[in-house]
């Protein structure tokens, strides 16, 4: 009787696992890497191949593959290979700086890389460069904001706010105000959660002021100076 080859077993590190969860949430991403990411997730919780493969509607032997390639290759394994075709003109240490390098820098004139300055940087073409955006999942150019209120009074003013919209008191008027102006000297309360691999860069939407109200600024039309 023929044995075919073990299952294997799915083991993962806690920055590997909360990759995992971002790229199976991401609703930008091919479907083919969110569905790999979540059969990943499922086989570390133990789920059998046969499971998953319902789940997915895949089968069984390319629910199999994929598991094995994960084991073998971690999370770059979830990507496509490389079609049969002319030579790579990019290696994969080079591929892999040039990823390291929108994920762990900023360059000197901006607050994040894009297209054009990570080609200016490297000396890869800027179709290369968008190319492996699109496969790795990079958008550096977006970030996302939550909230980790540290107010001890925080459930209690919310309730305050909501209950003045389901039941407000007769004839009052509500007014919500907020600042305008950006240029300001601001801290985020919480620190900053890094873009990886299919998620974007994490911000809270809450700050610090350290003393400065606000920052004015304005164009002089004339020449192009700035006055402060």
């Amino acid at each position: 009787m023929a044995v075919g080859r073990p299952k294997a077993e799915v083991v993962l590190s806690a920055e590997e696992h909360a990759q995992l969860t971002a790229l199976a949430a991401s609703r930008s991403l091919p479907y083919a890497i969110v569905a790999r990411a979540q059969l990943v997730l499922w086989a570390a919780q133990g789920e059998s191949s046969m499971v998953i493969a319902e789940r997915l509607g895949w089968s069984m032997p390319t629910v199999g593959k994929w598991r094995q390639r994960f084991v073998e290759q971690r999370i770059a394994g979830l990507h496509d290979e490389l079609r049969p075709g002319r030579p790579r003109t990019y290696g994969d240490e080079q591929v892999a700086q040039l990823i390291n390098r929108v994920l762990r820098s900023k360059p000197d004139n901006a607050t994040h890389w894009s297209v054009r300055s990570v080609a200016e940087a490297t000396g890869v073409s800027k179709s290369t460069v968008a190319r492996y955006f699109a496969l790795f999942g990079l958008q550096p150019h977006r970030s996302k904001s939550f909230k980790l209120s540290t107010d001890p009074f925080f459930v209690e003013k919310v309730r305050d706010v909501v209950r003045l919209y389901l039941d407000p008191p007769d004839k009052a008027l509500v007014l919500c105000v907020d600042e305008k102006s950006q240029g300001q000297a601001l801290e985020r309360t919480q620190p900053v959660l890094p873009m990886g691999l299919g998620y974007l860069e994490g911000v809270t939407h809450d700050y610090y002021r350290h003393g400065t109200m606000t920052l004015f600024a304005a164009l002089n039309v004339l020449d192009g100076s700035v006055i402060t």
